[in-house]
């Protein structure tokens, strides 16, 4: 029997051997040594730039917009030369003058598609990053809208701008040429269907990865879908928010005070995620990695207080965005905008400092991050768009705000530049914008900038390298930043853009249908599942 019993054992080593080494092959390598991947997108030369935009509206209509950005080259004449004050010389200095030659940029805009998406108005829209690229295939981004008819409607967009044939297509030009305004449809777009897990209006989406889409409603819930086939894994749920005390004249019926989720913001790491919700003066932590909830943090009275929430505001975070300061490290940080202010927190939940303290407060709508570089001693600065059309940049780094007055307690962030406002003529409010960084071929950095407002315009500006840093020198004045590209008219009530740069269709690539690389189905071991 004892050597039986050792054929046994060595039998059972032998497929703990395999399945040790099966361990091990399967691991990842360590991705921390390798260099940074630029997330910028490269710009060839004088190529023209084609960007992607989708525009969600009150009117149920999801519009895709193709703009195309091109380079010319503009040549004028020197300014005229003074004429000579001396009285000895009656006649003018003639002077040989060569012409000025400068680049210029310009937008035109084309439909990409047009129709009515949902039941009711749309609340927002997520876009996935592009799919991996692969030898002679072309590249896929996932899009995801929300409405308030509890649905959320699952698209699949081409990353590359229309090939030269289906531009030259008869029935195509044909159409565009009956059509009031330009038509470039990309016939390789699909709908893939629809999710239905939540019982609330949608008020948030977001794809922290190309492999999960978070969604969260009114139900108080936020969902874990799985991209590779459409299956919720997990469902947080927030609780809702006791009602002491009803005003006078509310006419709400039993149960139907405000509740649900404002927004959510997950970190970079993709293991700890920040909620807040209605009727609620605080924040949740969420563990991504056991999906339970980590803690809760109360809003602290005076902070509430310097934030423009007086005693008879709701105190509530609309927004949360996850992010870092243009401090020498980049520390991490996240923003909380409410009604008429944002606060900066640090990575110990401690309140740093606000951001429209030195200037008019108006209501605030969408608050990003801009990164300035991908380095990580490059941080960046906080984008905050407002009702009154601008889109305003703060340096949120400790060491240049400026310190909090007699009787507060916050610091105030650095205004670094405004783009549009009463001064570049846009007076409407700005709803939701887009901030996409290039990089051209000497690794120097700039931006396209897409705003889009309740009156149906949608705006593209071009921010310069230079005109995002920071400044030793305090100015009086708010320095205005940004080119107006172009600008064109909806006729719709946006409520939400996304957008990205499409990529250069490579040489022999082929289109697809929809499916998914083996990096996606592999990611992350399904870490949201319980």
């Amino acid at each position: 029997m004892a050597p039986k019993r050792k054929r046994e054992a060595a039998a059972n080593g032998d497929v703990a051997e395999k399945s040790n080494a099966a361990k091990k092959v399967k691991a990842p390598p360590a991705k921390a040594a390798a260099p940074p991947k630029s997330t910028a997108f490269k710009l060839n030369g004088d190529a023209p730039v084609h960007i992607q935009l989708i525009a969600g509206s009150y009117d149920r209509i999801l519009h895709g917009i193709t703009v195309t950005i091109k380079t010319t080259e503009v040549t004028s004449e020197p300014p005229a030369e003074a004429e000579s004050t001396d009285k000895k010389k009656k006649s003018k200095k003639s002077i040989t003058t060569t012409p000025i030659t400068t680049t210029e940029q310009s937008a035109s805009f084309a439909d990409t598609f047009l129709f009515n998406a949902h039941n009711s108005a749309i609340r927002c829209l997520a876009i996935s990053p592009p799919s991996a690229p692969a030898p002679k295939q072309t590249q896929k981004v996932l899009l995801a809208t929300g409405s308030t008819d509890e649905r959320i409607n699952i698209y699949n967009l081409s990353a590359h701008p229309p090939s030269s044939r289906s531009i030259s297509d008869p029935d195509t030009q044909l159409l565009s040429s009956l059509a009031p305004r330009p038509i470039l449809e990309n016939n390789k777009n699909r709908e893939l269907g629809t999710l239905l897990h939540h019982t609330g209006n949608i008020t948030r989406l977001c794809f922290p990865n190309r492999s999960k889409l978070l969604s969260a409603a009114e139900d108080s819930t936020i969902g874990v879908t799985r991209t590779r086939d459409w299956a919720l894994l997990h469902n947080f749920k927030c609780p809702i928010p006791k009602v002491f005390g009803r005003p006078s004249g509310d006419t709400a019926g039993v149960g139907g005070t405000p509740q649900g989720v404002n927004d959510f913001a997950v970190h970079p790491s993709n293991k700890i995620m920040i909620s807040v919700s209605k009727g609620e003066k605080c924040m949740r932590l969420w563990n991504l990695e056991t999906g339970k909830k980590s803690r809760v943090l109360n809003f602290e009275r005076t902070m509430l207080n310097e934030a423009g929430e007086g005693k008879h505001s709701t105190g509530e975070a609309r927004r949360i965005i996850w992010g870092s300061s243009s401090s020498k490290g980049g520390e991490d940080e996240f923003a909380l905008a409410f009604n008429r202010d944002v606060v900066v927190f640090g990575m110990d939940c401690r309140p740093r400092c606000k951001v429209m303290g030195g200037i008019n407060r108006t209501k605030v709508h969408v608050i990003k991050y801009v990164r300035l570089g991908d380095e990580e001693e490059d941080g960046a600065l906080l984008a905050v768009s407002t009702e009154d059309g601008r889109v305003l940049f703060f340096d949120t780094a400790e060491e240049n705000c400026q310190p909090a007055t007699e009787g507060k307690t916050l610091a105030t962030a650095r205004l670094v530049g405004q783009l549009g406002g009463k001064e570049a003529g846009v007076t409407g409010r700005v709803k939701d914008f887009v901030v996409l960084p290039v990089e051209d071929e000497k690794g120097v950095r700039s931006w396209f900038v897409a705003t889009a407002g309740s009156d149906g315009l949608v705006r593209v500006w071009r921010l310069g390298s230079g005109e995002l840093t920071v400044e030793e020198k305090k100015e009086e004045s708010t320095r205005q930043v940004g080119k107006l590209l172009g600008a064109y008219g909806t006729q719709n009530r946006i409520t939400c853009l996304g957008g990205f740069v499409m990529i250069p269709r490579s040489d022999g690539a082929e289109e697809s249908e929809y499916e998914f690389d083996e990096e996606d189905d592999d990611d992350e071991e399904d870490s949201y599942d319980e």
